[in-house]
């Protein structure tokens, strides 16, 4: 498809046409020089078959390639592509044939680039201008008719009809104008002598000279020809060669031989001395080339550059004394050198990379050209995951040639380096920093799945447990972690402790007790900032440690009792007389519990275990011992700052009570170091496991289905408090005796541990029954007023349980 535009003077406005777009996603625009600023070339949007508003979204715009300047921009609301500045072909191009610029279309989200190629033709905006305003000549009045004069031709920078094509010549007798022209295309004019001088007639003749170009409107260039007349001089300065060719490589010094020309005259003296000089230089051609005015060398005086001109054609002058003068042209062709490294240049870069991007994915547009021509490969360094591909010519995309991970490197230093065909090749090298941006594709992971905690009890809420940390190898947002105690806790236990989202730091929420809650396990998790968030979890186990913060409390006797224990008068010294029982709520060190005596009736009559609790006696009773006794026992725990209770315990020594051999020790306990570490691991045993018996026991007794009996507190003798027996029982003696069926049944003292029988069952030795049987037969011969006294000493001394 192709379209014209037209010049129109009269509204001083020029439109664009399109020439085709081809498969390789390109668009050419032919479009004159010196359009207005703001014209519009052409509809990128609708040549491409771009939907306009996509060209903003997209932020399209345009650059230029080859390092040259933008000639034009987009008008993105409607895809008119518009002059933005002067556009001069001579300029742009010098004398090139076709002018051609490259541009490129870059749309952004995803990249993408459009080759943009704008073909500037020329228009006739230049008038020839001569180099000189006047010509001189020098010519012998013997000058032989025909002869050919060359003239410095009118300098017009525009091409094709638009340059100079004609010259005219004033109207004279002496001289014509004729038109020659150069290899390169290039008229020059030449004066041709057709009447004879005569010195002595005219000395002088002044022609106009007008250089005209073809344009519409044409336009002229005048300059004045004067012709001086010599006298005669019969011969000219003739070349060997007509045309001289030489080449030269670019780059080369100054100074460097180019050509030696050769005219010869044969006129003798003056007349026979030959000079040269150049008569005719471009505008390429000035200032690069020296001829030496005696030997005829030509020689390099400036800059030989291979990309600028490829040829060079001198017209050169040799003139003899006299002034005549002969002409030929030195033809010097350049050699091209491969002096120049690719260009390389980022048209437009991706500033991060998404780790996920797809495999393909454009990063970066490259342009890489050589001023020296020829064909230029790119490629990047093997040790990164990214490509080089070309879509359109001397443009490169940089794209993803495999998955990314930001975890495993966050950014790549890209090597580009192009290199061109010449011999030896030339390299250019640029370094493109790509970076990885974050997605969130790693989930947080705790330092520990578990974390163990102790925290002593009764400490204020508020206090930290521990710190609980994770990681994740993520950056920025998707790295900000959260904590929080999870919802699978149970919410109980999650009310114990509250913990900081941002530090992981874990605090008690209220004050712990660890004879409420000795150990609870929360489960803590880890959210990320990414989307959508990954979480981890981990487990916290708190142990409440304890603290001595209960005292002792005393089971029996039970606080606020009025009974007594019996003791026999004939009781030897070891005596068990009866056993002080106390628990306490806390555990380990600040369970143990130890007894001794604080207050007592008469000294040195009882003694109580230190760490058992019993009361036993030191010695036998005698007349002078009283028969009440008390005792004031303080139980003491083993905390650090120790806590303790009293317990009161009421004696009472009779007459005539049996003495079991079952019920003392005649031996005495010995107080060394053996005996007290037995008793502290035995106490320990016990307190550790008291709660529990105490438990069992209740359940055993209600479940178990044989009649119980309680034994009344109506004689004041030792009893266990209402809170520690079962409501069964019951007291079914006169006197508070626990008898049944005219035996007697086995009973312990409270928390014994040796088994303390006071009584024996139907099932003990015949010794036990015997004593039980004198014991009944003593009780029958009683009178009335003994009969309470001995009650109170034949009575058990402890709370007891009878079993039938």
């Amino acid at each position: 498809m192709e379209r014209g535009i037209r010049f129109q003077p009269a509204k001083q406005f020029l439109v664009f046409c399109l020439l085709f777009l081809p498969a390789s996603a390109e668009v050419r625009y032919v479009l004159p020089e010196e359009m207005p600023i703001g014209s519009a070339i052409g509809n990128v949007a609708r040549d491409l078959g771009l939907p306009a508003r996509e060209l903003g979204d997209r932020r399209a715009r345009v650059i230029a390639a080859d390092g040259g300047g933008r000639l034009c921009e987009l008008d993105s609301a409607t895809g008119d592509l518009l002059i933005s500045r002067r556009v001069d072909r001579e300029e742009l191009c010098g004398q090139a044939s076709v002018c051609t610029v490259h541009h490129q279309l870059l749309l952004q989200d995803p990249l993408r680039a459009f080759g943009l190629i704008l073909d500037v033709t020329d228009i006739n905006d230049n008038a020839p201008v001569f180099a000189a305003e006047e010509i001189r000549l020098d010519l012998a009045e013997s000058t032989v008719l025909g002869s050919r004069f060359p003239l410095e031709s009118a300098r017009d920078p525009d091409l094709g009809t638009n340059s100079v094509r004609e010259y005219k010549l004033s109207p004279n007798q002496h001289f014509s104008l004729e038109t020659s022209t150069q290899i390169n295309g290039k008229a020059y004019p030449e004066l041709v002598l057709k009447k004879a001088l005569d010195r002595e007639e005219q000395a002088e003749h002044v022609l106009k000279i007008d250089g005209i170009d073809r344009g519409s409107p044409a336009r002229t260039g005048t300059a004045t020809v004067r012709v001086r007349v010599l006298d005669a001089n019969d011969n000219a300065p003739v070349f060997s060669q007509r045309v001289y060719r030489a080449s030269v490589p670019e780059n080369s010094p100054a100074g460097t031989l180019i050509a030696r020309l050769d005219a010869t005259d044969s006129d003798d003296g003056s007349y026979g001395e030959v000079t040269y000089s150049f008569s005719h230089l471009t505008d390429e051609t000035r200032g690069v080339f020296h001829i030496d005015p005696q030997m005829g060398e030509v020689r390099v005086a400036g800059v030989i550059d291979y990309e600028r001109a490829r040829t060079h054609e001198v017209d050169v002058q040799a003139k003899d004394g006299g002034g005549q003068a002969s002409h030929c042209k030195l033809v010097v062709d350049v050699v091209d050198v491969n002096d120049n490294r690719p260009v390389i240049e980022i048209k437009s870069a991706s500033a991060k990379v998404p780790e996920d991007a797809q495999t393909g994915t454009m990063v970066a547009l490259v342009n890489v050209y050589d001023t020296d021509g020829g064909d230029v490969a790119c490629s990047v360094s093997d040790d990164v995951p990214f490509q080089i591909v070309s879509e359109v010519k001397n443009y490169y995309m940089l794209v993803t040639a495999q998955p990314l991970d930001r975890e495993l490197r966050s950014e790549y230093n890209v090597t580009i380096t192009a290199a061109d065909s010449g011999s030896p090749p030339l390299e250019s090298v640029k370094v493109l920093t790509v970076a990885i941006d974050d997605i969130n594709d790693n989930p947080p992971t705790f330092a520990q799945r578990e974390y163990t905690a102790d925290v002593p009890e009764n400490l204020p809420a508020g206090t930290s447990v521990t710190r609980v940390a994770a990681q994740d190898a993520d950056a920025a947002s998707n790295a900000k972690l959260t904590y929080r105690i999870s919802k699978e806790t149970d919410w109980e236990v999650s009310s114990f402790l509250t913990i900081d989202e941002d530090t992981g730091d874990i605090f008690t929420s209220r004050v712990l007790d660890h004879e409420e809650s000795v150990y609870f396990r929360i489960k803590v998790e880890a959210r990320d900032g990414g989307e959508p968030p990954f979480t981890a979890a981990c487990t916290v186990n708190v142990f409440v440690k304890d603290q001595n913060d209960n005292a002792p409390l005393v089971l029996h006797p039970a606080p606020g009792s009025a009974s007594e224990d019996m003791v026999p008068l004939e009781a030897p010294g070891g005596y068990l007389v009866t056993k002080v029982v106390a628990v306490d709520a806390d555990s380990g060190h600040n369970a143990w519990l130890s007894y001794r005596i604080v207050k007592e009736t008469q000294p040195y009559l009882f003694s109580v275990g230190l760490h058992t609790g019993e009361i036993r006696t030191l010695r036998t009773f005698g007349e002078s011992d009283q028969a009440k006794q008390t005792l004031v026992i303080a139980v003491t725990d083993d905390g650090a700052e120790a806590r303790s209770a009293t317990a009161t315990v009421s004696i009472a020594v009779g007459a005539g009570l049996p003495v079991l051999q079952e019920l003392f020790q005649l031996v005495e306990e010995s107080r060394d170091d053996d005996n007290l570490r037995l008793y502290l691991s035995v106490a320990l045993l016990a307190v550790s496991t008291l709660l529990i018996l105490l438990i069992v026991g209740v359940f055993y007794f209600k479940l178990c289905r044989r009649s119980y009996v309680y034994r009344s507190t109506a004689t004041s003798l030792p009893v266990f408090p209402s809170p520690y027996y079962p409501p069964s029982f019951g007291d079914f003696s006169r006197y508070g005796t626990l008898l049944k069926d005219d035996r007697l049944d086995p009973f312990m003292t409270t928390g014994s541990w040796r088994g303390d029988f006071r009584f024996g069952s139907n099932t003990d030795t015949d010794t036990l029954k015997k004593r039980s049987a004198a014991y009944q037969k003593n009780t029958l011969r009683r009178t009335s007023a003994e009969r309470p006294a001995f009650k109170a000493r034949a009575a058990p001394s402890h709370p007891c349980y009878v079993i039938t």
